[in-house]
């Protein structure tokens, strides 16, 4: 069966600059599919890209089997959506927004009431459904969001962060409507996130996206484990002095310096932990802190983009406030 989502060379540019550079992808029917990337890597105009939103300046790429430059109707039939952004209407209830999702998407007329349930029903929402969604939670509003982009039986789901300002309770309840949908519909999910939780816990493989190349490409299981041992994490005021020292001491080969803090990557963790701390107390070092991370999808991150995915989640939302600030000014 061929993948259910080919990219073909797919290229988009703005100006001078290459937002999107050849991917060559293939996406697998029934897969959870995550895109990683620091902010700015090309994820959000990948997506626009599937979702026929925006055209590429070269290469082209078939969704469910449909050109999305030749068949762009056929794509959108064939895709939920689901925006990092709030989309709801805030003065309808969350069965009017559901029925007026149908009416766009030309649901018949005799299955909408059906179909309206079923989907309500899938994301816990029944009960709610004729309130106004002034009465929803943030997390109720983000099911209502994943109710409407099934409403009309795609064959695939794009979510843009679908958890990003849920707390933690209504982040792993996402979690499971997710999986569930997966396992009952065999629907292929593609997702873009922050929390490496969630690309660790969710997808079957996941894509690192830097300069709009993808960088990376396995199960996150095989991501961590060819990171090929610990992160021993230093905390130091001399840190790029103290990581030359250790390279010098030939303590690792592996030793980076990210956000103010000393990085070293080692087999036996264990074993170098009392050297580390010796060769450095010997050289007249102070080590403000320091502990051990076995291999995780935040050291895949860095590992492959230089950057810290946290310290990314914290630019975007800071950015998404300044935003807001700008237009409330308006």
């Amino acid at each position: 069966m061929p993948p259910i989502i080919e990219t073909f060379n797919l290229t988009k540019s703005f100006g001078s600059n290459t937002a999107v550079d050849s991917i060559c992808l293939g996406i697998e029917q029934g897969e959870v599919f995550g895109l990683l990337g620091p902010n700015g890597a090309g994820k959000s105009t990948l997506l626009s890209m599937l979702c026929t939103i925006l055209k590429p300046t070269s290469g082209t790429a078939s969704v469910n089997g449909f050109d999305i430059l030749r068949q762009p109707h056929d794509v959108r039939r064939s895709i939920g959506i689901v925006f990092q952004d709030p989309s709801v209407d805030a003065d309808m209830t969350g069965r009017e927004n559901l029925q007026m999702h149908a009416d766009l998407y030309d649901v018949p007329v005799i299955e909408q009431a059906a179909r309206i349930k079923t989907v309500l029903d899938l994301v816990q929402l029944e009960a709610r459904a004729d309130e106004f969604l002034h009465a929803y939670s943030g997390g109720m509003r983000r099911r209502l969001e994943i109710a409407r982009g099934l409403l009309h039986y795609p064959k695939v789901l794009f979510l843009d962060e679908p958890t990003i300002g849920l707390d933690p309770q209504s982040r792993e309840h996402m979690w499971d409507y997710i999986r569930d949908l997966r396992k009952r519909e065999d629907m292929t999910i593609i997702l873009t996130t922050h929390y490496m939780e969630e690309a660790d816990r969710l997808c079957d493989r996941v894509a690192i996206i830097d300069h709009g190349r993808i960088v990376a490409l396995d199960r996150p299981s095989a991501l961590k484990n060819g990171l090929g041992g610990d992160t021993i994490i230093l905390g130091t005021k001399d840190s790029t002095r103290l990581r030359d020292h250790l390279i010098a001491a030939k303590i690792s080969e592996n030793v980076e310096v990210h956000n103010g803090e000393i990085r070293v990557m080692v087999v036996n963790a264990n074993i170098l932990l009392p050297r580390i701390i010796e060769s450095a107390s010997a050289a007249g070092f102070y080590i403000d802190y320091i502990y051990l991370t076995h291999p995780d999808m935040n050291d895949v991150f860095i590992h492959y983009t230089g950057r810290d995915i946290r310290h990314e989640q914290a630019r975007g939302q800071l950015g998404k406030m300044a935003m807001m600030r700008r237009r409330r000014v308006r």
